[in-house]
């Protein structure tokens, strides 16, 4: 049955439908819109490396980066490559895989309804052989290597080695050339037919659509499989404390470029992670958001630039949050950010400044209801974690200073590390 919730205050009305199989759908009609857009999604990431099938009670434990290479491998049809059938509909599509899921979606501006039943049917029917299992290793491997040298990446992942022991999220998400080397057709397979049940999945349509024509073609393209049950996701505990304080590397930079960051090992879902992740985000901007006495310090002194950010990674299996960017001196930087970190812990947020960035981050969230793309992926997202993305409205209202406080006093106040990627000295690269 087809259900409607209005969100009045935010002018935007959510449909949701739950197919036979488990699989939830989600539709917002943007009436007027000339673009449409449509994710198509699993509750499947690379962190998720160990796990029980549903009704088993015996680990299965598959190659790190095997979630990255099904992606890849969905696109390869026997006839051609989905790409090429999605241009000639006129569509842009694309997927991605990140640490807890893994998405396929398109946007166009006609021929919605053809392009809506090829995202649904090719995500449905994998077409592997050991043949092309073994060519696709040679181009993630190329893949792999590309994104060893890349600064941005190795200085993220190399700070999740530090914050994390064992957590697969320390991971990169293609995995490692020696890993993806065991990946067969049958372990790809096995992931394909655990995963991407319909019961684990996820459609987000956005657009000037008509909600009961997205349902009917649903119905029509969703195999009526059974609903088997959860997968039970394995992961590992991690004890308290960070795996190391610093890790650096020298790589062709002009620049050198540094990430610090905390680990939050609670796990929650729905409201609660939805609030935590909020009151976090709050507090990092307030703290060295670009309009904080922080950044403009740094900025007026040359220590900092427009690359720096801050970034909030919330979701049941795992949390973290980051900060940094280039910096000349990203030493000093970093004594400065851990002197305002525990000022900021044992002082708590002040009140003006809560107000004014809770204002902004709410402004913000109301436009980018305007994307289409982006709400999509967020209504999904949302989701698998069982919450709803319009469900921010509520907790900018009702989000209180106590509260941030104290999700910075249990967050913030924890051990610190910090990622660090120099320059390759010139006599270095000369030589």
């Amino acid at each position: 049955m087809l259900e409607m919730k209005q969100f009045t205050r935010l002018g935007e009305t959510l449909h949701t439908y739950v197919h036979p199989s488990g699989m939830k759908v989600y539709i917002v009609r943007k009436a007027g819109y000339q673009k449409k857009t449509a994710v198509f999604a699993t509750s499947y990431g690379s962190v998720d490396n160990r796990f029980r099938k549903p009704g088993a009670t015996e680990e299965t434990h598959v190659p790190d980066g095997i979630a990255h290479f099904l992606e890849h491998k969905l696109f390869e049809q026997q006839d051609m490559n989905v790409l090429e059938k999605f241009s000639r509909l006129g569509s842009s599509p694309n997927a991605f895989t990140s640490f807890h899921e893994t998405a396929y979606h398109f946007t166009c501006t006609n021929r919605f309804d053809e392009n809506l039943q090829l995202l649904l049917d090719f995500v449905q029917h994998p077409w592997l052989t050991d043949e092309n299992v073994e060519k696709e290793k040679g181009i993630i491997g190329q893949e792999i290597r590309m994104y060893d040298d890349n600064a941005e990446w190795r200085v993220f992942f190399n700070l999740l080695t530090c914050l994390y022991r064992s957590h697969p999220v320390r991971l990169d998400i293609a995995g490692t050339v020696e890993t993806i080397a065991g990946i067969t057709k049958e372990l790809l397979l096995d992931c394909y037919h655990t995963f991407y049940s319909p019961s684990n999945m996820a459609l987000a349509v956005v657009g000037d659509v008509d909600p009961e024509t997205v349902v009917a073609m649903v119905n029509d393209r969703i195999e009526q499989q059974e609903n088997r049950g959860r997968i039970s996701k394995v992961y590992p505990v991690e004890q308290p404390g960070v795996a190391r304080a610093l890790r650096e590397q020298q790589l062709v930079v002009s620049m050198p470029l540094f990430l610090m960051g905390v680990r939050d090992d609670a796990v929650s879902t729905g409201m609660a992670l939805l609030r935590r992740r909020t009151a976090l985000s709050v507090a990092m901007d307030a703290l060295a958001g670009r309009s904080s006495e922080l950044y403009s310090r740094l900025y007026e002194e040359g220590l900092i630039n427009d690359s720096f950010g801050t970034d909030v990674m919330m979701v049941p299996a795992f949390g973290f949050i980051t900060w940094g960017g280039q910096s000349p001196d990203p030493d000093k930087v970093a004594a400065l950010m851990r002197e305002a970190v525990k000022k900021l812990v044992a002082d708590g947020l002040e009140a003006d400044a809560f107000a004014r960035v809770r204002r902004a981050h709410e402004g913000q969230f109301i436009r980018s209801l305007n994307s289409l793309e982006l709400l999509a992926r967020e209504l999904v997202d949302n989701g698998f974690a069982d919450t709803c993305h319009y469900d921010l409205a509520e907790v900018y209202a009702t989000l209180t200073l106590e509260e941030v406080n104290t999700a910075i006093r249990e967050v913030l106040g924890k051990p610190c590390a910090i990622s660090v990627i120099r320059p390759i000295p010139e006599n270095a690269v000369s030589a």
